[in-house]
């Protein structure tokens, strides 16, 4: 049963996370230092150990991503998107969260599509559209991508994790499943998103605006494009780069015999030496000249460079690559909105997760007890865990990071936890998010909303139909092929 100080200090740590989500990610991370200080000085808690694999990650493909946005690569992802809305505008509601949803997928973070907002707005607009149909449908579908990106935090924190814990999983092998899963939701959310809200032409709240001429201009003054900008060749480069970087990182992680290999050192009782695996051996006499004690020791095969090490290079590499010959300014790349929100999550991750291992790793035996059953009986409740605390946590990267290791400590299978893995994105429950309210703030005829009740909001039909079909059909997937 929990103790009276193992409850006193669960509500810490969920009162630091709700005091800390009021001010953001980074202020989340920062905060979560004071619940992580108080578990440690204060009761005496053995601290736990931050996700410096992670968080490495994160840097590497932030980085690269802050320098292809830097070098204008984005800006012409960006524009090939917006002349396919504008091809199809009738389509909107569909073809919005989709190329949201593939930007996120390809740069590995949802942030890159505050420049699309406008577009999608205008273009919605002009065909006589709601916007808040597609607009809400696209932000949640910036957020879903990040389960589908082969170098965003929450996929790589899983494969990590899940191998660390006997679970073989590779990252394409994540993609498999989490992509058209997620592509599945999205089209769901895009679906009951069609005819949501009174046409702007039966609005009477839209049509009182139209009465103004100060917000007629406003609403259909500002024609927000990017077809105008002349890309240079550099930016396109750019952009070869950094997807023959993904390449890269999708062939190692598929065909990891392609990596190179080191000797490793495994101790085993037994063996009069230690065998290496070049055939050389060393004897307990020399082990123990080396001040190692052994009893037996012998060598066993070969260790190959491992995924989390790959990204990083591939990804830093990379970014260099587009310093050096596609004219990215490093400057410009450190104060670019992707780096910037890219670092914001490091610090994030950080504390959220240190505080969270700090905290389970020294109850694990109290937990399991009284969760065993309920996990045993029911392993797809789990999601509703990692729903809610996303909830808290506002990074899909964290939730993985914090709550992956306790569910497999709980006994659940890898296979299932693959299967709720798009149910880490539920911060779009409470509408404090920095792209759901940007989105709000791009529409300029007032439709995508934040409600009088806080939850009434633009984002909540959309996002939970997103969030339950992605889930269902990857728990469905899952379990057909694991």
């Amino acid at each position: 049963m929990f103790s009276f100080a193992m409850i006193l200090q669960l509500l810490i740590v969920l009162g630091t996370l709700w005091v800390g989500s009021r001010y953001g990610s980074l202020a989340l991370g920062a905060i979560s230092g004071i619940a992580l200080a108080i578990l440690v000085f204060g009761f005496g808690l053995k601290p736990g150990s931050p996700p410096t694999d992670v968080i490495y990650i994160i840097i590497a493909a932030v980085t690269c991503a802050g320098v292809l946005q830097a070098s204008g690569g984005m800006d012409w992802l960006i524009q090939m998107a917006e002349r396919m809305l504008r091809r199809h505008p009738d389509r909107i509601t569909f073809l919005a969260p989709l190329c949201t949803f593939l930007l996120t997928v390809m740069v590995g973070t949802g942030h890159v599509v505050y420049t699309l907002m406008p577009i999608i707005c205008d273009i919605s607009l002009k065909k006589g559209i709601r916007p808040e149909r597609p607009c809400a449908i696209a932000s949640i579908a910036s957020q879903v991508g990040i389960t589908c990106s082969p170098i965003a935090a929450a996929v790589v924190a899983f494969v990590t994790i899940s191998n660390a814990n006997g679970f073989g999983i590779t990252i394409p092998g994540v993609l498999m499943i989490s992509f058209p899963a997620s592509l599945c939701g999205i089209l769901a959310g895009a679906a009951v998103s069609y005819h949501r809200g009174l046409d702007l032409d039966k609005d009477p709240v839209f049509q009182a605006k139209l009465q103004d001429p100060e917000q007629r201009a406003f609403i259909y003054g500002n024609a927000a494009t990017t077809l105008d900008r002349e890309i240079p060749q550099s930016a396109k480069h750019a952009v070869y780069v950094f997807f023959c970087a993904l390449a890269v990182i999708v062939l190692f992680a598929s065909f990891p015999q392609l990596l190179p290999s080191y000797d490793t050192i495994k101790a085993v009782k037994g063996a009069g030496s230690l065998t290496l695996v070049n055939g050389s051996e060393i004897s307990a006499a020399q082990l123990a000249a080396a001040g190692i004690e052994a009893e037996g020791l012998t060598a066993h095969g070969l260790e190959r460079l491992k995924m989390n090490l790959v990204i990083q290079i591939v990804m830093i590499a990379a970014a260099a690559l587009m310093i050096i010959f596609c004219r990215a300014q490093p400057k410009k790349a450190v104060a670019g909105p992707v780096w910037q929100s890219g670092m914001v999550a490091v610090v994030a991750i950080y504390g959220i997760a240190w505080m969270a291992d700090t905290y389970f790793s020294n109850y694990m035996p109290e937990i399991q007890s009284v969760l065993s059953d309920i996990v045993s009986d029911y392993p797809w409740s789990i999601a509703i865990v990692f729903f809610l605390v996303s909830v808290l946590i506002n990074s899909q990267g964290a939730v993985v990071v914090a709550m992956l290791p306790l569910a497999y400590h709980l006994g659940i299978a890898g296979p299932v936890l693959l299967g709720v893995f798009p149910s880490v994105y539920g911060y779009f429950f409470i509408p404090n998010y920095p792209s759901d309210i940007a989105t709000v703030n791009f529409d300029r005829s007032g439709t995508t909303v934040i409600g009088k009740y806080l939850l009434n909001h633009s984002f909540m039909l959309p996002g939970l139909v997103s969030v339950f079909v992605s889930t269902v059909v990857s728990y469905v997937l899952a379990m057909i092929i694991y």
